[in-house]
């Protein structure tokens, strides 16, 4: 485990420990935690990216098209909002 000195705004201490009282943990776990998500979702981001730049365009349609065409089964129904009858108002 590492020690580290930071810097914030009084702000952001005032309300990082009103957010750690809330959660029930230090305010140095929230921080953590806060880090850690942050970290990955930066990580996950850089994955996708290095994954999608080895991809086609061509190669998503081809797997597309061997998709059976057929009605969603139950909970996988697009909102009404995203349908294509209900954007043509």
């Amino acid at each position: 485990m590492t020690t580290m000195s930071l810097r914030l705004p009084e702000s952001l201490h005032q309300r990082a420990r009103e957010l750690a009282k809330e959660e029930g943990v230090s305010i140095n776990q929230l921080i953590a935690t806060a880090l850690a998500e942050k970290i990955s979702a930066l990580d996950t981001v850089s994955y996708l990216k290095e994954r999608a730049s080895r991809g086609s365009r061509e190669a998503f349609l081809a797997a597309l098209a061997e998709v059976p065409s057929g009605t969603p089964g139950p909970g996988d129904e697009l909102p009404d909002s995203l349908t294509k009858d209900s954007t043509r108002r």
